[in-house]
């Protein structure tokens, strides 16, 4: 399996087969894995009619009790691409706010120029970001400088979810050893990867705010990500990263 792509879903009725066919339909194969977290809206009887038919073998499911956390999700979506081989391991959401055939972008950045991290950047050039509220914008692009001067990484956009991981970073990331669950998940692995020695490219994106389903964002989860990078700078003192 060399290019898989994890979504982790709760609640995407509206938008899991189209988003499965976009991906499906590139002009290099994907594998799709999604994790979804008991969506009460059928979320996974789609899947499952989707995997038995046009799909089978290329599209997988893992279901988990409830809502357990963006984090948690990845990290289970992680450990199973390590144990089925994957070599390119992607996250997207399931919005289609990630344009799905940017993942030849950040497929490009692993596999041709490099990259241990390909990043879809919404900040590298500016702000690119399409129907967001202007206060979102504003909350999420501050968010990633405060990040990026408290961490000391060298990335624009610290809280991004479209990325792009080759299995050996992942290897190499201690993913037991990620605590945070929310929003701050993305920017504790960016930071440990950073810290792991990966090379790390942006790829500018443009975000669309999604049009169907419910935003699954609070202000509760960019509290979390604010205090948790205190917490997450404090301790990488204390401990010791494995390196590639």
């Amino acid at each position: 399996m060399q290019r898989l792509v994890i979504i982790p879903t709760y609640n995407e009725k509206e938008n899991i087969e189209a988003i499965i066919s976009a991906v499906m339909n590139l002009p290099l194969d994907f594998n799709v894995l999604i994790i979804d977290d008991g969506s009460p809206d059928g979320t996974a009887s789609i899947v499952k009619t989707l995997m038995a038919g046009k799909y089978k073998d290329r599209l997988f499911l893992v279901e988990r009790a409830g809502k357990q956390g963006l984090g948690t999700a990845y990290i289970a979506g992680f450990k199973w691409a390590i144990e089925h081989k994957a070599d390119f391991v992607f996250e997207m959401d399931a919005d289609f706010s990630h344009n799905p055939q940017d993942l030849l972008k950040l497929y490009d950045a692993c596999a041709n120029e490099g990259a241990d991290l390909a990043i879809g950047s919404r900040y590298v050039t500016g702000v690119n970001v399409v129907n967001w509220p202007m206060g979102r914008v504003l909350m999420s692009y501050f968010a990633s400088k405060y990040v990026r001067t408290v961490l000391g990484v060298n990335i624009h956009d610290t809280t991004a979810g479209f990325v792009c991981y080759k299995r050996h970073l992942l290897e190499t990331i201690e993913l037991d050893k990620i605590r945070f669950k929310g929003y701050a998940f993305q920017i504790e692995m960016k930071f440990t990867a950073s810290k792991c020695g990966a090379k790390i490219i942006e790829v500018p994106i443009i975000f669309v705010n999604r049009v169907l389903g419910t935003s699954k964002m609070s202000g509760g989860i960019f509290s979390e990500a604010l205090l948790g990078v205190i917490r997450l700078k404090i301790s990488s003192w204390f401990r010791k990263y494995p390196k590639l």
